[in-house]
C-alpha cells in the first residue's frame, strides 16, 4: 500500500546574500515515517528546519503538509497546522516548572481571549484544566524521568538528558503531525544516546508521531531511521536506507573530505 505523503519540498532553494544554502532540494516524508537528514557542518540541514517551520521563507520551490503549501507562512500558523520543532541548542523555559513548560506549548490551540482569562471565566478554567492534563499525558508518555515530583521542579533541575526529554514533551504537547528533532542525542553519553534511540522508536511506533530527524550520531541514525537523506553544501547526494547512504562514495568524500576514487 503507498504511503500518504505528509510533509514535500519540491525544488527549495535558500540563499543568504551570494551564499546558496539550500540548492533544488526535494524531500518526502510519508506518514509514519522516521527519516534522518545527515550531512558534515554546513551541510544546510538546520536551514531545512528552519524552512519548514517558517522561520525563513523559499527563494525558490514550494513546501507542502499534507498537500496544503506552507512556504512563507509565519511560524506560529505553521505550528498551528500541524509542525513541532526541538532545537540543536535547548530552548527551554528554565525557570518555569517541568509541567509549566509542556502546558505552555499547547495555549497555541486555546480559544479563551485574553479578558476571558484575565476573568477567570468557567470556559477559561475549563481549558486550563485540559492543558494541565494534556501535559500530564505528555509527560507520562516519558515514564519515570519526568513523573510524579518532577512536574513541579524548575526544568533548571534537571539533567541534561532529562531536559532534552523535556523539550521533546514540550514539543508533542503542540499536537502535531509531524515532529523536527534536531540533534536530539547531542551531547549524551552512550546509555543516554541508546535511550534517546529508543525514545525515538517509541514516539514513531506508540505515539503515531511523523518524524524528521537531523542526527551526527550514526548509531542513533542506524537505530531510528526507515530512510536516510544525505546533504552536502545544501544539495542531496544521496537518499535511500542507512546501508545504502553510508556506503555511498559522495556521502563518504563528503564526511572525510577525500575525492571518490581515492576511497576505493
Amino acid at each position: 500500500m503507498t504511503s500518504k505523503v505528509l510533509l514535500e519540498l519540491r525544488g527549495v532553494s535558500k540563499r543568504f546574500g551570494g551564499l546558496t544554502v539550500i540548492d533544488r532540494l526535494n524531500l518526502v516524508v510519508n506518514e509514519g515515517e522516521v527519516v534522518s537528514v545527515i550531512g558534515p557542518n554546513g551541510a544546510g540541514k538546520t536551514t531545512v528546519f528552519n524552512l519548514v517551520t517558517g522561520v525563513y521563507p523559499p527563494d525558490a520551490g514550494d513546501l507542502l503538509l499534507d498537500g496544503q503549501s506552507i512556504a512563507g507562512l509565519a511560524p506560529h500558523r505553521i505550528s498551528t497546522l500541524g509542525v513541532a520543532r526541538t532545537f540543536q541548542t535547548l530552548r527551554l523555559f528554565l525557570n518555569m516548572t517541568v509541567k509549566e513548560n509542556v502546558m505552555a506549548a499547547a495555549y497555541g490551540h486555546t480559544r479563551a481571549n485574553v479578558f476571558q482569562s484575565i476573568l477567570r471565566t468557567p470556559a477559561a478554567r475549563r481549558e486550563e484544566r485540559a492543558i494541565q492534563a494534556l501535559a500530564e499525558e505528555k509527560l507520562a508518555f516519558f515514564g519515570q524521568r519526568l513523573m510524579g515530583y518532577r512536574w513541579d521542579q524548575p526544568a533548571y533541575s534537571l539533567s541534561y538528558a532529562n531536559r532534552r526529554r523535556l523539550e521533546i514533551a514540550r514539543a508533542t504537547a503542540a499536537k502535531p503531525r509531524i515532529l523536527l528533532l534536531d540533534e536530539p542525542a547531542a551531547g549524551m553519553n552512550p546509555v543516554e544516546t541508546h535511550e534517546m534511540s529508543e525514545l525515538i522508536a517509541r514516539l514513531r511506533d506508540e505515539g503515531g508521531y511523523t518524524i524528521l530527524v537531523i542526527e551526527h550520531d550514526m548509531h542513533v541514525v542506524e537505530g531510528i531511521s526507515d530512510r536516510v537523506v544525505a546533504l552536502d553544501h545544501g544539495i542531496k547526494i544521496a537518499e535511500g536506507s542507512f546501508e545504502q547512504v553510508a556506503t555511498d562514495g559522495r556521502v563518504v568524500e563528503a564526511y572525510l573530505g577525500l575525492r571518490t576514487a581515492e576511497t576505493k
